[in-house]
């Protein structure tokens, strides 16, 4: 669906001097410098598959996903999108894909979403059986019967994120681009939301997922892309992105004595959320889960216990720190 071969997007910036003396000097002649804000990257995205593309602020996220979507042209490189050139090919494209942006709505501020459905139908040419099926089943899936009537400046942050996903759904793209699609959302609509996406998913269209909010990442994707510093420095599913720390596991103990801070190896405190009760970080292959259970139930005595995988958030924070300090070497 997606094939991207050496991708990379340069910027020019003219360079300022802060003195009286260097200003002076810039009217004249104005050092330029070039930014590589995206490197040389390939890639190949398959139908129906939910991809989470990340990275740090600056990264080159946004860049990428830009000429993904044809806004922007590239330095370098060829893309391929559902077999069309997204920035030659745009109105042919534009037909096929959605969008879906938590920070920037597709709806109009005075107008009740129904009237903006109605005029996303007209812009995209959506036969009118066609559209009247699809909305139904929109609404229906995301329970939004009893608002689209009330301007949108009313709704709830949720129920306005419910409107956006019809917004973009209403021409049945194959391929939809979320950027920060529950940024502000309480528990409840943020699994309406995930919910959705995952039942789209089942029907082979295909997702591109950029958010901060690991726990979409960690419920939706099925693959996880990280781009740092313009380059691609991952690109695996997410049980093989947690690997990379090796065996190491979050355990939750709650103990009827107090555990010191000072640890055996093998054993590192994450948090403490009372005298009794705290996380840690165990690498069993330092320091094996058997003998972890008996030194620390003879020793403070485990009143109630859980293992798991280490979460998403520990897993990246270790990979954007290790690329920063290769980096900074």
């Amino acid at each position: 669906m997606i094939e991207v071969k050496h991708l990379s997007k340069t910027y020019t910036t003219f360079e300022r001097g802060h003195t009286l003396r260097e200003v002076v000097k810039t009217l004249v002649h104005r050092p330029m410098k070039e930014i590589r804000a995206v490197d040389d990257i390939s890639f190949t995205i398959e139908q129906g598959e939910m991809v989470a593309f990340l990275g740090p602020n600056g990264a080159g996220k946004s860049t990428t996903l830009k000429m993904l979507t044809g806004v922007l042209h590239p330095s370098a490189g060829e893309v391929t999108c559902l077999g069309l050139v997204p920035w030659k090919q745009r109105r042919q494209y534009v037909r096929r894909v959605g969008a879906v942006f938590g920070q920037k709505s597709q709806l109009i501020w005075d107008i009740p979403p129904s009237d903006a459905f109605y005029m996303n139908k007209a812009i995209y040419g959506v036969p009118d059986k066609e559209y009247n099926e699809t909305l139904d089943e929109l609404v229906e899936l995301l329970q939004v019967g009893d608002i689209m009537r009330k301007p949108t400046r009313q709704l709830s942050l949720g129920e306005r994120m419910k409107c956006e996903f019809i917004m973009a759904m209403l021409h049945r793209p194959e391929l939809v681009f979320l950027d920060e699609p529950t940024i502000g959302l309480d528990m409840i609509a943020k699994e309406s939301i995930r919910s959705f996406i995952r039942r789209m998913n089942e029907r082979k269209i295909t997702f591109i997922l950029t958010t901060h909010d690991l726990e979409d990442v960690e419920l939706l994707a099925e693959r996880v892309m990280v781009i740092n510093h313009g380059k691609i420095v991952v690109d695996d599913a997410l049980s093989g992105l947690r690997s990379r720390l090796g065996a190491k596991k979050s355990v939750r103990l709650t103990t009827e004595q107090p555990v010191p801070d000072e640890l055996p190896p093998g054993l590192r405190l994450l948090q403490r959320s009372g005298p009794l009760e705290l996380e840690l970080e165990i690498d069993t292959d330092v320091l094996p889960l058997k003998p972890f259970i008996s030194h620390f139930n003879e020793s403070y005595g485990i009143l109630d216990m859980a293992i798991e995988a280490l979460p998403i958030e520990a897993v990246m924070k270790q990979l954007y720190t290790t690329d920063h300090a290769k980096e900074h070497a």
